[in-house]
């Protein structure tokens, strides 16, 4: 009989974190072995299925993160930076592939994840959908195709319960335009403009952060030149896309060698 790994949802009473529970227990690939919530949350120590509304699924929300690792296979964590880094950490501990669509970190965050990629599968990327990957790619290659002539512009919108900005899959974007035309991002990033900010800069590439309702992801990538646009854009209607990727990436990593991949890796793009 085929082993089907046991995966671990952290943040559980979130968006996400439900969407993961169902997309976990409606597969026949993934066992949901155990949820995970912050000390003093009203979900610990109920029955995650009834906590959500419904039916009993038999996991108790916990909130001993390294009890509910050490029965899994993986963990999905759409968390907060400071908890991922935690979560990083033992789940290298336990052996876990670590999946990870938390957004909002650091580089200096990013980069203290590397300890527990020396003993374990990371596969972080801001964005788990198949569309937005490609859209990434794709980025790429007209940044790269384009010169200067065309300025790059990086527009998202998202509900307003999001709390940063701009987006993970914004940043994605923008690492992708940046690739393409050969430059660092951190060196022509435009971040935010209000006010007398004087005439664009020549090379840079921007972002605007729209957030209203219950936007669940819209992104378009720019290029604008005299006389013409080429825009790019990826619409989310349902952040279940997000939740199959991220267990897409869960049973991927199952088997792979330690150290830290992403979305491209998991889709073969």
């Amino acid at each position: 009989m085929t082993h089907i790994p046991g995966i671990v949802i952290t943040g559980a009473s979130g968006r996400m974190g439900q969407m993961l529970i169902k997309t976990v227990t409606d597969s026949d690939q993934a066992r949901l072995v155990g949820v995970v919530e912050r000390t003093g949350h009203d979900w610990i120590g109920q029955d995650v299925g009834v906590a959500m509304g419904g039916p009993a699924l038999g996991v108790i929300v916990t909130d001993d993160p390294l009890e509910a690792f050490a029965q899994a296979q993986a963990v999905i964590d759409f968390t907060a930076p400071e908890a991922t880094l935690e979560f990083a950490a033992l789940a290298a501990q336990a052996r876990c592939v670590h999946v990870i669509g938390t957004t909002g970190m650091t580089d200096e965050q990013i980069a203290a994840l590397e300890p527990a990629a020396r003993h374990a599968v990371i596969v972080r990327a801001g964005n788990m959908s198949l569309g937005v990957n490609l859209l990434v790619q794709l980025t790429k290659k007209v940044a790269a195709a384009l010169d200067e002539d065309f300025d790059i512009e990086v527009i998202e919108g998202h509900h307003h319960h999001k709390v940063d900005a701009p987006s993970g899959t914004a940043l994605m974007l923008g690492e992708a335009a940046a690739e393409g035309r050969g430059v660092k991002l951190s060196d022509v990033a435009d971040r935010g403009r209000d006010g007398i900010t004087g005439a664009r800069e020549r090379g840079a590439i921007g972002f605007h952060a729209i957030r209203g309702g219950d936007i669940v992801g819209e992104h378009d990538v720019l290029f604008a030149a005299p006389g013409e646009r080429i825009v790019l854009r990826h619409l989310a209607t349902d952040r279940a896309i997000f939740a199959r990727g991220a267990l897409k990436a869960a049973l991927w990593g199952q088997g792979k060698a330690p150290g830290q991949y992403d979305m491209v890796d998991v889709l073969g793009l």
